[in-house]
């Protein structure tokens, strides 16, 4: 009797737990297991260490791991070029930098991000700045100007790749102020800083991840991007007020393949707007000047379809417009 009351409780036992072991496989369970963050810059840069910042507490969040894998190149896009063949499933989702609105009008691309991507929420944005070595023939960026304007085509300079808001910022500016550049690409924040400290190039426009360098004493900061002065560098002047009005300024957030269930969208952009609250992205953020710059599911892709049009009218206007 006792052994077949053992195996009894033992059965019933099993059937209680069954169910459970089940529901954790369950498609309509999400996350139930890891999900892959792509970073679409190389490692070691501002966008790489911001990112993963946002992944620990992400994984915080969701309670499963969230694996944050690096794939550059194309200017910031390779994300969202994964994205249209990822499964729809919310675990496999993408950074979306402002490139992938932009670089569509300038070359044939393998994603429509109206048609092929699910945006997901708002985070942050880039400031940008311009910055030179100290042994550059200039120490402001008005004496940059009319260096080259008096050497037409010799001033070099750096950038994140063709076609990245630093890139046509640069350029923006320098149609304006009526110089000619050299320019060179790079695939990311940290292959630019090599390259400027390694004195390869002797000007850079990019994220203020040379902020450090600039206070070590070994770049000189000429300009900030932004509408006003930077708060943290009161003294450095804006491209705008110095007498070109260029003004550069880039959202970020996150995007997932099309087709992704609602109810999962709803998840993640839970998930990731927690992560707005954790004190270590926060202070992630700060350290490369980037604020918070939130918008839920609905606006983000408002806000997407309005820059979809602005960047078409930006690159027709700079002439770079893609011909088909």
């Amino acid at each position: 009797m006792q052994r077949r009351e053992l195996l009894a409780a033992a059965g019933a036992l099993w059937g209680a737990v069954v169910p459970l072991v089940h529901a954790e496989d369950r498609p309509g369970r999400f996350p139930s297991r890891p999900v892959v963050l792509i970073c679409p810059w190389p490692a070691g840069g501002s966008s790489d260490a911001v990112m993963r910042a946002f992944g620990d507490s992400l994984s915080r969040q969701l309670g499963v791991p969230v694996v944050v894998e690096n794939r550059p190149g194309a200017g910031g896009t390779l994300g969202a070029s994964l994205m249209v063949s990822a499964k729809p499933d919310g675990y496999t989702i993408t950074q979306l930098p402002l490139g992938v609105y932009r670089l569509p009008h300038m070359q044939k691309m393998p994603f429509d991000p109206l048609r092929d991507l699910q945006h997901v929420i708002g985070l942050t944005g880039y400031t940008f700045g311009i910055v030179c070595t100290l042994d550059a023939p200039f120490r402001s960026l008005t004496e940059m100007v009319a260096w080259a304007r008096a050497r037409p085509g010799q001033l070099t300079y750096g950038h994140t790749g063709t076609g990245t808001t630093p890139h046509l910022a640069f350029e923006e500016f320098a149609h304006k102020a009526g110089f000619s550049t050299q320019d060179v690409p790079y695939k990311g924040s940290a292959e630019i800083m090599q390259a400027i400290l390694g004195g390869h190039v002797p000007v850079m426009c990019g994220t203020l991840e040379f902020v450090p360098h600039v206070k070590a004493g070994k770049l000189r900061f000429l300009a900030t991007l932004g509408r006003e002065r930077n708060r943290s560098f009161p003294d450095v002047p804006t491209v705008r007020e110095s007498g070109w009005d260029t003004v550069s300024e880039s959202p970020f957030g996150i995007g997932a393949p099309r087709g992704t269930d609602p109810a999962v969208v709803r998840v993640l952009h839970d998930a990731f707007r927690k992560t707005l609250d954790d004190p270590r992205v926060l202070e992630t953020l700060e350290r490369y000047y980037q604020p918070v710059l939130y918008m839920n599911t609905e606006a983000y892709t408002k806000y997407a379809q309005r820059t979809f049009e602005a960047e078409r009218a930006t690159v027709e206007r700079m002439g770079l417009a893609h011909k088909s």
